[in-house]
């Protein structure tokens, strides 16, 4: 049976073992840590580097920082993120298909969804006490502008990956991401297990979201292609050139 599962197995781990790194590294590897993560703060009382982290920022807080920090939780809030999303997934329609549009918005609502599902299932306090400059209603687990933001970041990395400019938007918005969450942690409106988690939950939600869709719509998984007059998508996302 060993050899016949080895036999099998190892040319079928040849072929696609990207597809399986990316779903160890991208799905699995997150769902582990936020479980870990979830166990240890609910039932053993958390980590004494929360606190501390924040304590820390509270003891660099400055002025200039402050006001940075208030802007980046505006942009990165509910005001204002949703309006980008739009924007991008418009030119994205525009652009390169709809299903990348899609892709985004799925993406992004998705994400937000779940964390409001998440906060009320967990119920986390604030740390207020710990000296936050804002006061924000709802929970604090996980971090709604974390998870969000990485989803948003995230799902663009995946819309351009293909292309030559797929690690450079990668970054960057894993880089927004990141400031993002350690923003919250600043204005002392959510632990660092808060941003951790909300990262993690994004990083599982809109690379599974990707393997599922890229199935249906191809375009997702095709390389870039110059525009052309006569390039365009079916309603499905799938590429469809025009016959004169």
């Amino acid at each position: 049976m060993i050899r016949q599962l080895r036999s099998e197995l190892l040319p079928l781990l040849r072929v696609h073992w990207r597809l399986v790194l990316v779903v160890l590294l991208g799905v699995l590897g997150p769902l582990v840590l936020i479980a870990h993560v979830t166990e240890e703060i609910f039932d053993d009382g958390g980590y004494a580097w929360d606190r501390a982290i924040l304590s820390w920022y509270v003891g660099h807080r400055t002025p200039e920082l402050t006001r940075a920090a208030e802007l980046l939780a505006l942009l990165g809030g509910i005001r204002v993120l949703p309006v980008v999303t739009a924007a991008v997934a418009l030119l994205l329609a525009r652009y390169r298909s709809r299903a990348h549009a899609w892709f985004l918005i799925l993406a992004v609502s998705g994400a937000t969804l779940l964390n409001g599902l998440a906060k009320i299932s967990f119920q986390r306090p604030r740390p207020e006490e710990l000296g936050a400059v804002l006061t924000e209603p709802g929970y604090s687990f996980p971090s709604g502008h974390a998870m969000a933001n990485a989803a948003f970041g995230i799902a663009l990395g995946l819309v351009f990956w293909k292309g030559r400019w797929g690690w450079p938007v990668m970054l960057l918005g894993v880089a927004w991401a990141l400031v993002i969450g350690a923003s919250r942690n600043y204005l002392g409106v959510h632990y660092p297990t808060d941003v951790m988690v909300g990262f993690l939950s994004s990083v599982a939600w809109v690379v599974g979201l990707y393997l599922v869709v890229r199935r249906r719509w191809t375009v997702l998984a095709a390389p870039d292609a110059p525009a052309s007059p006569h390039h365009t998508t079916s309603p499905e996302g799938n590429a469809v050139v025009n016959q004169r």
